[in-house]
Formats: structure tokens, sequence, C-alpha cells
């Protein structure tokens, strides 16, 4: 399979390093760029990559789930999950290329079931509303329950080489457990959220098994070839700071320490959306990266997370709708907020659907040449 083409990126341009500190110049360069910065390298870009890069908004992945429109099948089938996961890498030339997969994968593992609907988004039937149904559930073996994942991982990383860093990503306890009770998506939480308030030593439990299945999950994705892994808590936001403290950040946490146990060099990311007012909470929870949306200014965010986490975003995903004057204003706005090191360029959500692909390529060509294009006077 060809690798991309990519005639503007340099070969060798000792730009690429910092030149403040000692850097091994056989070993560095061989290591892939996001990667770098992920582990708190100053380099003179940050790397870029989109969340749901490989998705709708592309007519090659629109063309190819008319043969497979069964969602499981097209993640659950390594050959089919390579091909969506390198769809975006030879468009594009990302940075990162992120396992085609869903946060619900490993459910079925321990002993839920699900299925995604496309105009519905997840189904899970029954829903788990009592005790014992949680006490009926197993210890996860990937191995065993997924074993897709590894040839999908094994694979990416032999055909993206050092040209990108491979990501993995799991959902976290909160997002799963809700999905999970509530059946399916909510816009209110309701269900949850009950239990939560009148019966919490049932979501409790739930969540300790949940925690415990996604550190299995985590570690074995960087056992099968992930270099960076990224949690999405994607309805934390929904909870106030107090109910955020007692039903979502320890069970982030507990995930983090077990992984760090094993596995204390890879670099974890945690995503939650709509997460402005948790972040300080967020840089408790022992991860290396938070990746914010767009509803905070990412200079401020630095300031409240502290200058020892790296950022990831946060560009609002409907700037991607405006003009090509507009995309490189934002891409240079928010690499010059976000500062020189610690940094990974992305969008604040996931890429829509219908988003121009046009657009998709300005930003990454853009956002490879930011070193060039912030050197020129304003």
């Amino acid at each position: 399979m060809p690798l991309p083409v990519i005639p503007w990126l340099k070969v060798l341009d000792l730009s690429l390093f910092n030149l403040s500190k000692p850097v091994d110049m056989t070993e560095s360069p061989q290591i892939p760029y996001l990667l770098r910065a992920a582990r708190g390298e100053a380099l003179d870009r940050p790397p870029v990559w989109m969340m749901r890069q490989a998705g709708r908004y592309m007519k090659v992945y629109r063309d190819l789930r008319e043969k497979y429109p069964a969602f499981r099948e097209r993640s659950e089938n390594p050959d089919i999950a390579i091909e969506i996961s390198l769809q975006p890498f030879r468009a594009f030339a990302p940075d990162g290329v992120i396992l085609f997969s869903d946060i619900l994968t490993p459910l079925p593992g321990i002993g839920i079931d699900f299925d995604i609907i496309e105009s519905k988004g997840p189904i899970i039937d029954p829903p788990i509303r009592s005790l014992a149904q949680i006490e009926q559930l197993h210890p996860l073996e990937p191995e065993a329950s997924m074993p897709f994942i590894k040839p999908i991982l094994n694979t990416l990383r032999q055909e993206v080489g050092n040209q990108a860093a491979v990501l993995g990503f799991v959902g976290a306890p909160w997002t799963l457990a809700a999905y999970a009770i509530e059946g399916k998506s909510s816009k209110d939480y309701t269900i949850i959220k009950g239990m939560a308030f009148s019966q919490p030593a049932i979501l409790h439990r739930f969540l300790q098994k949940l925690a415990d299945a996604i550190a299995v999950y985590v570690r074995y994705q960087i056992d099968c070839g992930a270099q960076v892994v990224q949690m999405f808590d994607s309805w934390a936001g929904q909870l106030s700071p107090q109910d955020y403290d007692t039903f979502a950040l320890p069970y982030q946490k507990r995930v983090i320490d077990q992984v760090r146990q094993t596995h204390p060099d890879t670099p974890l990311i945690l995503y939650i959306n709509g997460s402005a007012g948790i972040l300080e909470r967020m840089a408790l929870t022992g991860v290396d990266m938070v990746s914010v949306d767009w509803t905070v200014d990412i200079a401020e965010a630095r300031n409240r997370l502290g200058h020892h986490l790296g950022v990831q975003g946060n560009i609002d995903p409907c700037v991607l709708f405006g003009s090509k004057p507009m995309i490189r204003e934002r891409i240079l706005e928010t690499i010059r907020k976000a500062g020189g090191k610690g940094h990974i360029l992305n969008l604040g959500h996931g890429v829509l659907q219908k988003t121009p692909e046009e657009n998709v390529a300005y930003f990454f060509e853009t956002a490879k040449q930011a070193d060039q294009l912030l050197s020129v006077p304003v």
C-alpha cells in the first residue's frame, strides 16, 4: 500500500529540533512527530490530526459504507477498519492516524451487547439498571473478545511507519455507563443521574467494573501498537463540578493509574466535551495532555491547567465551513495562543458531516506549514 507523497514536508530541517537542549540526532527524527510533542519536546510547529478524521465527510468513506452498511462490520473487520483508518492519512497526511472503532467496542467483552444504528446512534438493549446485571458482568479479555484490534493496530504501525503516530482510544467509565444505563444517547441523562442521586452504590459498582475493563483495554491497545491513547469522557461535561468529582474523576484516575503501572511512558490524552467548567479537575487525573473544546480560549486553558500539561485543540469544527482565509487565521491564532511546546493542533470536537473535503485538506496543509507562516511579519 503506497504511502502519501508530501512534497512540502521538509526532509531534514534543523529547525525541527529543540536546539535549547541536547538532542540525539540519530534517534529523535525516527520518532513520529506527534509522539515527540506528546512527550513534551519543543517543536517548530504543533503536530496536527482531527478527531473523527475518518468518516462521513469523505466520499471514499461514504462509498465504502454503501458496500458495508453495518458500523460494527466496518469497525470489527480488520481489512475494512484498516482501510478506513488510512483514508485520511492518504488524503491529508495528518501527524496522527487513529484506530477506526467506537468507544463501545469493549462492552460485549464484559457482557453488554450493543448495536449502532446509522441514523440513531448506539443502542443497548436491555440497558443496565440493576445490581444483579452489574454483578453478572465479567472481566475483559480483549484477545478473546476483540481479536480484530491487534491486526488493525499492528498493520497501521507498519503502514504509516514514522510518518505519523498511531493513536488508540477508549471511552471513559462515566460515558460508557451513561450509554449502558440510558440504553442510547440522551439529552438530559435523567436515568443515570437518577441512579447517581438515588442508588449511588449501584452506580459506583458499575463504574469500578468499567474502569478496570477500560484499563485492560488501554494496555492491550498499547501492546498491539498504539503509541498514544486518548480517553473520551464525552458526557462528563454534563455533570456539575461536584458530581464530576464523585462519579467521573475517580474512575478516570483509576484507569490512568492502572495503565501507568505497566505502561508509564505512553502519553495519555483526556477529552471531555463541554469541559470549560472542570478544566482544573481534568488536570488531576494524571494524563499527559488535555484536549479542550472551542468554548474556552486555549491560552486561558493552558493557564488554568498548568504549563506542565500539554493541550490539544481547539478549533471550532464549523470553522471548516468558512473561507480559507478564516481557516488559516484561526489555525495560526490557535497555535500562537497555545505556545511553542506541548500542543497538538486539533478541532475542539470531531470533524462534522458534510464538511468540505477541500477545506480539510487546506487545514492540514496550512497546519503543516505553520512554522513558515508564523515567521512572516503580520
